[in-house]
């Protein structure tokens, strides 16, 4: 399946995280079957899938309440599943389960990627899992509830966890000024990615014609793999990258590095 970057690069600004649904709303047939296909055709990488559950994921989040609340009232939820023999999952499953996030968003959907405060038992259990594969996230689907609770709006914008670092404390190598447009656009979406509370565990490398991605030392772990995180951010880099007429590809690292984006042509 082809980036559909068009869609999903208007998608990055404005999803934020939602918790609390509106339980008389269902999702419409028609959507439910377009995210659906996306989640089955969507698989950039062997060893990690999304899949779609169209039934209340209530049990998924029984008495597991993170720092912003529960999960409530949501109509369906996609599992992020990946085979731990890979040995880079946690990062193909970030950059697969955000295409996810970023098409449920350009269905009007609204989502909440949620790694450490779940259920994985439940989850797989509703879900198709095969040998060797695990549950390492999910997000509830549907439509959240017009006025946002103190958590929801705690997390959207009124405090520190809307705030992301700047580029500058982020990034080394080649000086601002002398970016290409596509690197500028690139590294703004990767500072708008999700991150578990908001940690931010990316750091960037620019060189001429290529953007490599690290994990900070530093900052909490959450009991979530900070790849993943980062993997998150490597789809926001190739969507922006695209956006501007760049085409490149991925080639994945041990750590600390996480991957490096290369680019390869203009469209």
């Amino acid at each position: 399946m082809e980036l559909p970057f068009s869609r999903w690069y208007p998608a990055i600004c404005r999803r934020r995280s939602r918790r609390r649904f509106d339980s008389t709303r269902d999702i419409e047939p028609d959507v439910l079957t377009s995210l659906r296909i996306v989640c089955a055709e969507f698989r950039p990488f062997r060893h990690a899938r999304a899949m779609l559950v169209t039934e209340s994921p209530d049990k998924v989040f029984t008495g597991a309440v993170g720092p912003y609340g529960k999960v409530k009232d949501a109509p369906a939820f996609v599992a992020f599943i990946g085979n731990v023999t890979g040995r880079y999952v946690q990062e193909e499953v970030g950059y697969t389960g955000e295409g996810i996030i970023l098409e449920a968003t350009a269905l009007q959907l609204d989502t909440c990627w949620v790694g450490g405060f779940f259920r994985p038992d439940i989850a797989a259990s509703l879900t198709e899992i095969g040998e060797n594969e695990r549950v390492m996230a999910v997000s509830p689907v549907g439509y959240a509830k017009a006025d946002q609770s103190l958590e929801e709006r705690v997390m959207t914008g009124f405090g520190r966890t809307h705030k992301r670092r700047p580029l500058s404390t982020l990034v080394t190598g080649l000086k601002m000024a002398e970016w290409p447009e596509w690197v500028r656009v690139a590294l703004e979406a990767a500072r708008l990615a999700p991150s578990a509370i908001n940690r931010q565990p990316w750091s960037f490398h620019v060189e001429p014609g290529n953007i490599t991605v690290s994990v900070r030392s530093t900052g909490p772990e959450f009991g979530i793999s900070k790849r993943l995180d980062c993997g998150i951010a490597t789809l926001h880099i190739e969507v922006a990258a695209m956006t501007c007429g760049v085409r490149g590809q991925w080639d994945f690292f041990e750590p600390p590095q996480v991957a490096r984006f290369t680019a390869q042509f203009k469209e």
